[in-house]
């Protein structure tokens, strides 16, 4: 059960899930791949960091409902280098953040009330709870989607 924020929330995930996959898909291979500059990432690779952001707040959503104020952090630079996301199909990038992200809005409607006060532990230490943790994910998430893509 979820207060009307974090249902909000949810629901534009759920959103995004069924319209985001096919404005990837109708992008050029070439557009999908291609580096901005040589310090920015692809379209493809930002679709790879948003998975990678899905892993992490996806133990950050189950494991700060039992444990306390777990610490998840991650480099996001050497995750997306080491998934090797520039180099990984297209088509299986989108399927994988699509099931995902799918996944983890089904997670989140079953959080009991209770937990949404539970906090994890963040890079510098900060503390944040689920309901901002939640929030927040889809929100970066959007900010990175609008990137590549106009919904």
């Amino acid at each position: 059960m979820t207060n009307f924020m974090t249902a909000n929330a949810i629901n534009r995930l759920e959103y995004l899930c069924d319209t985001i996959p096919s404005l990837l898909a109708e992008i050029d291979e070439t557009a999908f791949s291609t580096r901005p500059a040589p310090d920015k990432w692809s379209r493809k690779e930002i679709i790879g960091h948003l998975i990678d952001s899905a892993a992490n707040n996806h133990q950050r959503f189950v494991r700060g409902q039992f444990e306390n104020v777990p610490k998840i952090v991650y480099d996001q630079d050497k995750w997306n280098e080491y998934s090797f996301h520039q180099k990984m199909d297209s088509h299986q990038l989108i399927a994988f953040w699509t099931i995902y992200n799918k996944q983890l809005a089904a997670l989140l409607r079953h959080i009991p009330n209770k937990n949404w006060k539970r906090e994890c532990e963040t890079n510098e230490g900060n503390k944040y709870t689920l309901e901002f943790l939640c929030m927040d994910y889809i929100e970066h998430l959007e900010h990175h989607l609008r990137q590549i893509v106009t919904y």
